[in-house]
């Protein structure tokens, strides 16, 4: 009977996706990608925050909430609140959203020893937080955090939760795997056990990739009643990741008949781009989306038509919007820009747009072909320039290189208005660079972040003229990754350090507060050696 029925795609890249570690998407960002993920891929539902994170995470949803409503969207953008009224409900009307995934406890462990209350305490705060929601005109879903424990360890508590919320207007009830624990048998035990003794209610599964089981995991809850499906870009997400949006749609549009609303020919544009903002590398082997998974088509076309067969099976790169390249460059003009951004399926705000156009030009000068594959990586570095306030610069350079002599560099750098200069020599063009920054910034007193990790990546296609792009992983107290975007290595690291610099100028007081006498300079080891961009990037950055 429902095999015609239709499968809802809710995608939480910009929510769980972002507990990656080390991930976080600026505002803009997060708006290229909701976007993306509504418009181009058409996902049905995309949860983009937690409530009452910072801040920033209110300018980002904001930012998507006000896009939505002029789209006729806002229905299909959630956030995720928590038992707390009126707190959560609270913030995220102020930032204009108009559906919440309450987070409540879908295990009596967590219940027990989390929060300390027993079910019907928990049920009654429940009640209240979905009655205040509704007086303030929010749509409420709900999460049964630590479901999968549940099910397993304490049935009838879970069970007696659904019952409770199915009683309720609550218009989805969302069941997870927290701890990516199940495996596909119990999957489907779990889930019809539900979905028989509730048919008319609305149910979607939420899957964790700790066993890499996830998409099967996804699988035997479709086969089994689910009603939606919680997927990230690329897997990104906490320890293993979530299920795979990309993977999830190829296994249901090929082994179910199931209905979808996805373009799956938007999956790899989306893949890039969010590859980009988040920092986070694709294995050349990850499915549907690797660098490698279709290169054993290639030369089997020539093969001729009748042993394709023995080649081929459903998953064509042509489905996914792969293998296409387009040259664009200083002539392309800008309409044929703009022409190439559609074709990515990217819309960017004017301002965003002739900055992009800008750099396209000056990169084309210094390089004769600019790739679609170069564009996310140009539109990261813009969006991330404009972001980032240019209080402290490089004002000039001169680097040499020569054989038996160690590598050195002069620098000059402005610093609020004020110009220091200073020479370093090291182990390579980056690491002089970093010598001579080292003792500007030891002259002004001000300290430096530890360089835990040095990414050097080139776009797919690309040749020894190709980009560049330096993503570098500092700690500063807190983690954060800057990236710089050139045709010459060194110069992508630098701009990846200078915008690092501007960063911590605004993490620290100036100019009493976080900066350091030479007294404390000299007793700390780690600001004095070379530590604080480890030793073992030295080499390999130069």
């Amino acid at each position: 009977m429902g095999h015609y029925r239709k499968i809802e795609i809710m995608d939480t890249t910009l929510r769980d996706g972002e507990q990656t570690s080390g991930v976080s998407f600026l505002p803009s960002e997060k708006l290229q990608i909701a976007k993306l993920l509504l418009e181009e891929l058409r996902v049905d539902r995309i949860e983009v925050a937690s409530a009452r994170v910072s801040e920033g995470e209110m300018e980002g949803v904001s930012k998507i909430t006000q896009w939505a409503s002029e789209k006729g969207f806002i229905d299909r953008v959630e956030v995720l609140g928590f038992v707390d009224a009126p707190a959560s409900v609270d913030w995220i009307t102020a930032a204009g959203g108009k559906v919440m995934n309450l987070l409540t406890k879908g295990s009596l462990n967590h219940l027990t020893h989390q929060l300390r209350k027993t079910p019907e305490e928990h049920f009654e705060d429940i009640r209240k937080n979905i009655a205040y929601a509704e007086s303030k005109g929010i749509t409420v879903n709900v999460y049964l955090e630590d479901w999968s424990n549940g099910m397993r360890n304490s049935t009838e508590y879970t069970m007696d939760l659904i019952s409770f919320l199915s009683g309720l207007s609550v218009r989805r009830i969302m069941l997870p795997d927290t701890l990516g624990l199940l495996n596909p048998r119990e999957v489907s035990h779990f889930v019809k056990l539900i979905t028989t003794e509730f048919p008319d209610t609305h149910f979607d599964f939420h899957a964790h990739n700790d066993y890499d089981l996830s998409v099967a995991n996804v699988l035997e809850a479709i086969y089994n009643g689910i009603n939606g499906i919680h997927t990230t870009v690329n897997g990104l997400g906490e320890r293993a990741g979530n299920a795979p949006l990309e993977s999830v749609i190829a296994v249901l549009k090929d082994f179910t008949d199931f209905r979808l609303n996805i373009k799956e020919n938007k999956i790899f544009r989306v893949s890039k781009l969010v590859e980009q903002f988040s920092g986070q590398h694709i294995p050349a082997n990850k499915p549907v989306v690797g660098e490698n998974v279709f290169t054993q088509t290639a030369g089997i076309h020539a093969d001729g038509d009748n042993k394709k067969n023995l080649y081929f099976n459903d998953l064509l790169p042509e489905r996914f919007g792969r293998q296409r390249k387009y040259a664009l460059g200083k002539t392309s003009g800008k309409a044929n820009i703009v022409k190439n951004l559609q074709e990515l399926g990217i819309s960017l705000e004017p301002e965003e747009l002739t900055k992009v156009t800008q750099r396209i030009i000056e990169l084309g000068d210094k390089k004769e072909r600019v790739t679609t594959e170069d564009l996310p990586y140009i539109i990261s570095d813009v969006l991330q320039n404009n972001s980032i306030s240019h209080d402290i610069f490089i004002e000039g350079y001169s680097l040499s290189h020569s054989k038996g002599l160690k590598p050195s560099v002069q620098l000059k750098m402005n610093v609020h208005g004020e110009s220091y200069e200073e020479g370093g020599s090291g182990d390579g063009q980056y690491d002089a660079f970093m010598q001579a920054l080292k003792k500007i910034y030891k002259s002004i007193k001000l300290p430096l972040p530890k360089l835990i990790n040095y990414h050097v990546t080139i776009p797919p296609g690309g040749k020894t003229d190709a980009f560049v792009e330096t993503v570098i992983t500092w700690d500063f107290g807190r983690i954060f990754k800057t990236k710089g975007l050139d045709s010459d290595q060194t110069v992508a690291a630098m701009k990846a350090t200078e915008k690092m610099l501007n960063i911590i100028d605004k993490m620290t007081d100036r100019p009493s507060g976080n900066e350091m006498s030479n007294n404390e300079i000299k007793d700390n080891p780690e600001q004095e050696n070379n530590s604080f961009y480890g030793n073992e990037y030295r080499a390999f950055a130069g």
